[in-house]
């Protein structure tokens, strides 16, 4: 019978750093990278020779960048994967770390994303599949006409978008490693300029560029480097998947991403009532709505009454992006999956300072990869 994460051995984040992610610039992929590898290895209190593996996940800095990026750390002989999964990058170069650990083959692993703002091509438009429409088949598309959709048949309102991207600026405002750090207000987003149908800017991700690192250990490993008591945080669960055949109405990345988190409960042993925070990929703010409901925060075509009632804002049921999520800490891609860990697990070791949800003890990352991949994470404080 298959095994899942937590029927092995167990796998705790020791450590996490992050560089505040911003938009084009001339600093090196390595400056980015390795800001934050040192952070974690500052926040767990190890040195670098400790991590035994890596895993980096990145989207667009050439090959075999995640060795050259370590060798200015030393050249210890660690074994380096490079890790590319669209948007889900760094997610899954933490999975591959994760499980690493869980099999028993290492006690100390380190997972990385980093990117640079560059030329990354999609496969579909090498292989021509989006010349097939004559409108742009790009994600902000499909997620504005969602947005449509939900307005005439779910009374979704164009206040609720505002209010999503209102409530993460503002979060973001509060976070030192955000892109994005200046509150927005209600009227602010809606008077952004308007980019897809009703969509404005300020309700979207911006590009940029950044460094994310997550340490994993065994408890073998916190021994016996010594790693402080007050510091980890157990990995429930971590669930990849891509698409099945389209249902219905709903975006192929809101049926995987509902598929992934019941899989990710369910292996975590834990239900959505037990959630006390969760990173979310809002790309766009519509996506919050969208997976505030497939997350079972919400009942389906309920999730504007969710953000409304305050359910999604730090001090509610379950706040959703205290980081600001994509749409104000920002969405480099190869980091940003292990920025949203950076935060659940601040969160949890309650270090989040003005951003706390009170009483956090379990908490939920999930990206989404271009649309068809959909990976989450599960994470609680013993």
């Amino acid at each position: 019978m298959a095994q899942v994460l937590r029927d092995l051995r167990p796998v705790y984040v020791v450590g996490v750093g992050m560089h505040r992610y911003q938009f084009a610039s001339e600093t090196p992929y390595i400056t980015l990278g390795l800001t934050a590898v040192r952070g974690a290895l500052s926040d767990a209190g190890i040195e670098f020779p400790a991590i035994e593996s890596a895993y980096v996940g990145c989207t667009g800095i050439g090959l075999a960048a995640g060795r050259i990026m370590f060798n200015h750390m030393g050249s210890t002989g660690l074994g380096v994967t490079q890790v590319e999964n669209a948007s889900a990058s760094g997610s899954s170069a933490f999975q591959l770390a994760c499980f690493e650990v869980a099999a028993g083959l290492k006690d100390c692993v380190m997972a990385v994303g980093v990117d640079k703002y560059g030329d990354q091509v999609r496969a579909v438009e090498k292989e021509g599949v989006n010349k097939l429409s004559d409108t742009a088949n790009i994600p902000l598309i499909r997620y504005a006409i969602m947005a449509e959709y939900l307005k005439k048949e779910k009374g979704l309102s164009q206040e609720d978008l505002a209010m999503v991207a209102a409530k993460n600026h503002t979060n973001g405002s509060k976070n030192p490693f955000a892109q994005f750090q200046k509150p927005r207000t209600v009227e602010d987003i809606l008077n952004s300029t308007l980019v897809a149908g009703t969509t404005t800017s300020l309700m979207c991700t911006p590009r940029g560029e950044g460094g994310a690192a997550a340490i994993v250990c065994s408890e073998e490993g916190i021994k016996r480097l010594g790693i402080s008591g007050a510091k980890p945080i157990r990995v429930l669960s971590s669930v990849l998947r891509s698409e099945e055949p389209q249902k219905g109405r709903e975006l192929p990345s809101v049926t995987v991403a509902q598929d992934v988190a019941e899989q990710a409960y369910a292996e975590a042993g834990i239900t959505t009532d037990d959630l006390d925070c969760v990173e979310l990929h809002d790309a766009f703010a519509i996506e919050e709505i969208l997976y505030t409901e497939t997350f079972g925060l919400a009942a389906k075509g309920e999730g504007q009454h969710y953000l409304r009632d305050g359910g999604s804002a730090i001090g509610g049921k379950c706040c959703v992006n205290s980081s600001g999520g994509l749409i104000a800490q920002g969405h480099p891609l190869g980091p940003t999956g292990i920025g949203q860990i950076h935060e659940i697990v601040r969160q949890l070791r309650h270090e989040n300072g003005d951003r706390q949800q009170p009483d956090a003890r379990t908490g939920m990352a999930h990206m989404i990869g271009l649309g068809t991949i959909s990976i989450a994470h599960v994470f609680q404080r013993d």
